[in-house]
């Protein structure tokens, strides 16, 4: 799965909130897409998701809360240890009080905080706030 694509969703989904709207389509789809709108639907960000034929090119219908300011995907891959990743957080996230970083683990895609408590390390994927 290229960076690429999931950049373009989240991009997608800011850009949409930041109109108004209350819904975004997203294309095409992948499952890792799916894993970090199902950390953002936990953690309160976004409404609820639906997917839709993922078997061919698929696509993702969102449903928008407006509680999203800024949702990137980082395009390098960069390592991460379990120890450290509270020094990342607070250096890549532009305000110290809310958001998440996301991480892909050996446990599956987490946020930093269930990161933390599974002392797990792995690759950032992205941000959100």
């Amino acid at each position: 799965m290229g960076r690429r694509i999931l950049n373009d969703a989240l991009r997608t989904m800011v850009n949409a909130e930041r109109r108004g709207k209350a819904t975004v389509e997203l294309k095409p789809i992948s499952t890792v897409i799916s894993s970090f709108l199902r950390i953002m639907k936990v953690r309160g960000y976004i409404k609820d998701f639906e997917v839709y034929d993922p078997h061919r090119v698929g696509r993702i219908t969102v449903q928008l809360q407006g509680r999203i300011n800024d949702c990137r995907a980082l395009t390098y891959r960069q390592d991460i240890k379990a120890v450290d990743i509270e020094k990342y957080r607070l250096k890549t996230l532009p305000t110290h009080q809310w958001g998440y970083v996301v991480i892909t683990t050996p446990e599956g895609v987490l946020d930093h905080e269930e990161a933390m408590e599974r002392n797990a390390g792995g690759q950032v994927l992205g941000y959100f706030h």
